[in-house]
């Protein structure tokens, strides 16, 4: 398959050194991940604990009224995360008053957005009080289809994994020996009840990456015609939130 990773060991090993160096780069020690449960901000933490250790990484935990943390917590256990190290903020409150101001409560998209904004001001407000770079967890994929909250789950002062689709994420979540967990369940952005990635987009991430490769990589595929053509038409309406914001070129003299 075009999105398997030939050597994921050694995915792994840049990765780490890329974080490391950056992190010397800026003058920073600590790394914060915002971790949601799902196999992204997993493979994520993971690779920031093996890059520079337990204790110059944070998670911040963001559930939306009684959103289960047991995922996220689970792969906080499973690296031994200190208490200190990991803080639960509900953003129940702050989202609803946010929505009940702009008149938005029975607007699911503008609140879903308004969700991931407001996790983007938390994430950042503690990475201030901590001076950590905020480490990011968007993907390859969900870059080109445009997956993504401007100013939301795609802010980030780092990112580790978007040089990788999705299936090649999960490569590494198997090279890093995630739990089954991880693997097994459905992308979601937990924006609102039942929500998942791939039936807001109308195609798996596996089809989606099989178009991917071919167009943006150029590499052999063979996805099927009408996969090709939705996720073609993807990246053509979201392909102005990858270029946002318009910049007036002008030319010094």
């Amino acid at each position: 398959m075009p999105t398997t990773l030939e050597n994921p060991a050694e995915t792994v090993d840049m990765i780490a050194v890329f974080l490391r160096q950056t992190l010397k780069k800026t003058g920073k020690e600590k790394l914060l991940v915002a971790v949601s449960g799902g196999i992204d901000s997993a493979v994520v933490i993971s690779l920031a604990v093996k890059a520079v250790g337990q204790e110059k990484v944070h998670a911040l935990q963001l559930p939306y009224k009684d959103q289960s943390v047991e995922d996220s917590s689970l792969i906080l256990d499973q690296l031994g995360l200190a208490s200190d190290h990991r803080r639960v903020i509900n953003i129940e409150d702050m989202v609803d008053q946010v929505a009940k101001n702009l008149g938005v409560e029975n607007n699911s998209l503008r609140r879903g957005n308004i969700m991931a904004r407001v996790r983007m001001i938390a994430v950042f407000d503690l990475a201030k009080q901590l001076d950590a770079l905020v480490c990011g967890t968007e993907n390859k994929s969900e870059k080109y289809l445009g997956y993504f909250t401007r100013f939301g789950d795609e802010a980030s002062d780092i990112e580790p994994i978007q040089h990788l689709y999705k299936t090649q994420v999960k490569v590494l979540a198997r090279q890093l020996q995630l739990s089954p967990v991880f693997l097994q369940k459905a992308p979601s952005a937990g924006l609102w009840a039942d929500q998942t990635d791939e039936k807001e987009l109308g195609f798996s991430y596996e089809q989606a990456d099989q178009v991917l490769v071919e167009l943006i990589d150029g590499e052999q595929s063979d996805p099927t015609a009408e996969i090709k053509e939705k996720v073609k038409q993807r990246i053509i309406s979201q392909e102005f939130k990858r270029q946002a914001p318009y910049r007036l070129a002008v030319e010094s003299t």
